[in-house]
């Protein structure tokens, strides 16, 4: 019942610099319940892996060892949106980035499972 709606994907050199913004809406956050944003990718004939994720606050983040310190989730609880904003970008990266909500943060939250909304996607291409 929460609609995320992913923007700011494109075409981007190697090293360079993107950021990924997740708009969330919906009844959910309308009666301002608690909700976890994840991030998660998903290449051609690949699985769809865990990028990163955020708690309702913001406070608690976690990160895939592929991109941290790299990567770096936060969000905007005024205007409702989530970002991702992502640097030292490698070709590796290319893939197809998705939002996603659940209701509660746990121990784990890099299951795509967990998640019961999903974004439409947005395109990362990384060039070489």
């Amino acid at each position: 019942q929460v609609q995320l709606v992913e923007s700011g994907g494109g075409l981007v050199q190697s090293g360079g610099s993107l950021t990924l913004s997740c708009a969330v809406s919906g009844r959910i956050f309308r009666d301002n319940s608690p909700y976890v944003v994840g991030w998660f990718r998903q290449a051609p004939g690949k699985e769809r892996e865990f990028v990163a994720a955020t708690s309702s606050t913001g406070r608690s983040t976690n990160y895939a060892d592929s991109v941290k310190g790299r990567f770096t989730v936060s969000r905007d609880n005024v205007k409702n949106t989530v970002s991702l904003e992502m640097t030292s970008l490698k070709p590796e990266d290319t893939a197809v980035y998705y939002c996603a909500a659940k209701t509660t943060w746990s121990i784990i939250n890099y299951l795509p499972s967990q998640y019961s909304d999903w974004g439409q996607g947005t395109q990362v291409t990384v060039s070489s």
